[in-house]
């Protein structure tokens, strides 16, 4: 399941990194983004290994859409989330561009009616 989301970069935490079971170096980074719906939420996110590039030259402020997996694990009887990012781009905010709508010119008026030709209204 692949899903997307739009916010703003509150944080970006510490990168963590150690070796699995198998020998395996691992590295891992979270980032937290907050929504811009009527009431925000807060949402932390998770980069793994190669992923953990996807933040370079992003700034805490920034608006970004993030694509992103769920998944779950069950560990001693509870079950634990991640969100899994696996794709980050700055997007605009709002949507709207900052001259929209467009301010008017002399240009765009149209011209006056010329008071010599007679025209189809009786007065």
């Amino acid at each position: 399941m692949s899903l997307n989301l739009k916010g703003k970069l509150v944080r970006i935490l510490q990168v963590e990194s150690g070796v699995s079971r198998a020998g395996n170096a691992w590295k891992k980074q979270d980032f937290v983004i907050e929504t811009d719906d009527q009431y925000p939420k807060t949402v932390c996110f998770t980069l793994f290994n190669d992923k953990v590039t996807l933040l370079a030259g992003i700034n805490p402020g920034e608006p970004l859409e993030v694509s992103f997996d769920v998944e779950s694990r069950e560990f001693n009887g509870k079950f634990y989330h991640n969100l899994n990012a696996w794709k980050i781009s700055k997007a605009s905010q709002g949507g709207v561009p900052d001259n929209f709508p467009p301010p008017l010119t002399v240009n765009d008026m149209p011209p006056e009616p010329m008071d010599d030709q007679p025209g189809d209204l009786p007065f």
